[in-house]
């Protein structure tokens, strides 16, 4: 068998697999009434790479593995969660929620970065270091909390909308930062001129705002010229074409590729076929989204975790979820006046995803971080990711309680 055949027998397993302990698990903490997502984090960690998917198979090599090629389906998958994500939200109600979605992303951002750097500098890590950490802390992995917002019914709401559009500046903030440090890490200087850092962060915004305005003014003249497209499913691929055409833009120059998808996903709400739209992009859900969380799950890996682990990993935890509770959840009671709804936006920002493991990637292979501190966030990324729908679900229930005794 050729070697190029045998890799994508392997990818297909590997996808297969996951895949269907997602499904079983989904099915498993629905009857447990535990959000599914949960269920579906789980499932890839138990059967990734670093648990039973590490069982010899193919000559000597483990059942499930996570290469290059499964790894960008599981950044496609994201793509797709995100397009979706945006059809919940008009570029109108976006704009009306702006000064409340940039000052809690922003602050978002800023309270775990400056919180982060200081408390790991007073337990004694090196300068540099505590910067890679801190911007580890910063983005939101926002896919999480969209899931169980979907799985709910909650994508409606007014704190729902506020989460998605702080999300999106919050990631946007947080590459922002990205790009300061991985200049700092490459360049070995700690006090980079002020003046760039605020010209990077302003171009970074620019090219959002020129990709949702583009977004805004092209889809909708493609989509809602429906003559246009007769042939069964033309509709479908068109948006399907352009989240994903845009998200390569996105890309392109430097943004988060979600960020792109996301842009159309609002370009698509305010058109004509939104309906039609929804309806087919349910099922790619039903296939995209498991596989995105068992594919995150699969990246856990625990094998190294030893006692400095442990107390450096709970320390972390620590931070992480206390600075998206103030960063966020303070700013939201200012613009929601409502204590639990303000909670639930702190909540819906604490899980981290991707920019935590690029951070942490970026610092081991500078020789910054250490395999013990590398764990540590990846510990985070994941403690985080699972808390987050288990809270989020108890903070509703709890909502649900008052509003009956009112």
């Amino acid at each position: 068998m050729a070697a190029e055949q045998e890799a994508i027998i392997h990818v297909l397993i590997s996808l297969a697999v996951l895949l269907f302990a997602a499904k079983i698990f989904a099915e498993i903490f629905n009857k447990l009434r535990l959000p599914v997502v949960l269920g579906e984090l789980i499932a890839g960690i138990i059967v990734g790479p670093f648990a039973l998917g590490s069982i010899p198979i193919f000559d000597g090599k483990p059942l499930v593995i996570l290469n290059e090629t499964v790894l960008q389906i599981g950044q496609i998958a994201g793509i797709v969660i995100l397009f979706i994500a945006g059809l919940a939200i008009t570029p109108k109600e976006f704009l009306k929620g702006g000064p409340a979605s940039f000052t809690i992303g922003a602050c978002g951002v800023i309270v775990p970065f400056l919180l982060g750097y200081y408390v790991f500098t007073l337990f004694g890590l090196e300068a540099l270091e505590s910067v890679l950490i801190a911007t580890a802390l910063t983005a939101t992995s926002v896919a999480i909390s969209v899931s169980v917002l979907t799985e709910f019914g909650k994508m409606q709401t007014k704190e729902a909308k506020l989460i998605l559009g702080a999300a999106i500046v919050d990631d946007i903030l947080a590459i922002a930062v990205l790009s300061v440090v991985v200049t700092m890490v490459q360049t070995g200087n700690l006090a980079p001129n002020v003046i760039d850092i605020i010209i990077l962060i302003l171009k970074i915004l620019g090219i959002f705002a020129g990709l949702l305005i583009g977004a805004i003014i092209i889809i909708p003249r493609i989509v809602n010229t429906e003559r246009l497209w007769k042939a069964k499913g033309s509709i479908e691929g068109i948006v399907t074409a352009s989240f994903f055409g845009a998200s390569a833009i996105a890309a392109a120059v430097g943004l988060s590729p979600i960020v792109g998808a996301f842009s159309v996903g609002m370009a698509v709400a305010s058109t004509r076929i939104i309906k039609r739209v929804e309806d087919y992009v349910d099922k790619l859900e039903i296939i995209f989204g498991p596989l995105f969380f068992a594919i995150i799950g699969a990246q856990v890996n625990l094998t190294g975790v030893n006692i400095e682990v442990l107390i450096l990993s709970a320390i972390v935890i620590i931070v992480a979820i206390v600075s998206k509770l103030v960063g966020c959840g303070l700013p939201s009671l200012l613009f929601l006046k409502n204590r639990s709804k303000a909670m639930i936006v702190g909540i819906g920002m604490i899980s981290r995803g991707e920019v935590g493991l690029i951070v942490a990637g970026i610092g081991v292979s500078a020789g910054v971080l250490s395999s013990n501190i590398y764990t540590t966030v990846i510990i985070m990324v994941a403690f985080t990711t699972l808390i987050t729908p288990i809270w989020l679900r108890k903070a509703y229930g709890k909502e649900e309680v008052a509003d009956t005794k009112l």
